[in-house]
Order: C-alpha cells, then structure tokens, then sequence
C-alpha cells in the first residue's frame, strides 16, 4: 500500500497593506486633532469675558446741576453816572467764568451778575472800601494798613474772608466792583481775576485816592 502523502494546502496570505490608504489615515488624524483643538478653544472663549470688557472705560464727569431760579442780590439805586459804568461792565462779560454758566439774578441785571452753583456773584456799583487812617484802627470796617493788595491783570483788588466766601473789590476804579467767591472754590483770587479784563475795559482807573499798595 502506497502512502500518499497529502500537502497541506497553502494557507491564504494576508493582503499587504495599502500605504496609500495608510498615508491617507495620517494625514486626515494630522488635519482632525487641530482643528478639535481649535474648535473646543472657541467654545471655551465663548465662556470667558475679554479683559477689556471686564473694566469699563470710565466717564466724563458730569457738570453740576444749575438751579433754575434766580441768584438772590441786592440791587441799590445808582446815580446816572454810576449805573452807565455798570451797564458797561454787566454788557461785557462773558457767558461762561471757566466751566460756570451764566445764571439769572433776582434784581439789577444791568449790575448784577452769577454764575454757577454754588454761585460766583459780580455787583458792580458797591460802596469803596475804605483805608484805615492807622495801623491801630480796628473794628470800623476799614481796610488795615497792612492789607495786602492783590494787582491782578492791571486791576487793584481787596480780598477779605468771610465765613462762607472771600469778597475782592476793586480798590483802584471810578466804579467799584466786587466779585464773592463761595468756599468751595479752590484759589479764588483766581476765580476773581477772571473778571480783571472786562473791568479794565469798561471802568476807569483812578489816581486820587488810590492805595499805595495798587501797583
């Protein structure tokens, strides 16, 4: 009896694999991780407030409320003379002292004038103030000896403190003018210098009775 010996039969081979299909798989698993990293990082920003919008830029400060009513002053009868200087004055100034608007006054407009609030007052027309006749006299309301004058922009001013504003009159014109600035008004010579031009326009200086201290 003859042995046949049967071969076993070849056991099929696994297809090589596609490097094409294999480059293709990179590429696309290169391409995808990006662009999921890029897409969680606009859902995040969604989420997360820019820095610019977390502090506000800030505003402008706003300009105090002015009162529609008028300023209460005096206004006192002036001779023929007198009341055309203020005329004058009261016609030249301007409508605004800095960042103060120009507010109605209660009497004498052609004498008168405020600003702002609390309001900055100018009255044209008032009495003289009056130098003391010597170093030791007190208590009459005259101006002390020792004053000190203030020359500003050609005009000779007297400034006295009161308890809620200094007052500065012009202590070298035909016409007085004084000007009351509120407390709350840093340097208010300043703010009484802003009306030095108009006086020197409108009112004549004097050289009788004119303090030694007036430049």
């Amino acid at each position: 009896m003859v042995n046949v010996e049967t071969r076993p039969e070849p056991q099929p081979q696994p297809p090589a694999a596609d490097r094409t299909t294999r480059g293709a798989a990179l590429w696309a698993t290169a391409i995808a991780v990006p662009v999921a990293v890029l897409a969680g990082l606009l859902v995040f920003s969604k989420f997360v407030p820019e820095a610019d919008t977390a502090a506000p830029a800030p505003s402008a400060t706003q300009p105090a409320v002015v009162p529609a009513d008028p300023v209460q002053m005096a206004a006192p009868a002036l001779a023929a003379g007198t009341a055309q200087v203020c005329l004058a004055v009261t016609s030249q100034l301007p409508a605004r002292v800095r960042d103060l608007a120009a507010r109605k006054v209660s009497a004498g407009p052609e004498q008168n004038a405020a600003y702002g609030e609390p309001a900055l007052t100018m009255a044209c027309g008032v009495a003289k103030p009056v130098m003391c006749a010597t170093l030791d006299e007190t208590g009459s309301g005259c101006v002390p000896l020792d004053a000190e004058l203030l020359n500003m922009n050609r005009v000779c001013w007297y400034a006295e403190e009161q308890a809620a504003a200094t007052t500065f009159t012009t202590m070298d014109r035909e016409v007085p003018v004084r000007v009351t600035v509120p407390k709350q008004y840093a340097q208010p010579a300043q703010w009484a210098n802003e009306f030095s031009d108009t006086v020197v326009k409108t009112d004549k200086s004097i050289t009788d009775g004119r303090p030694s201290g007036c430049v």
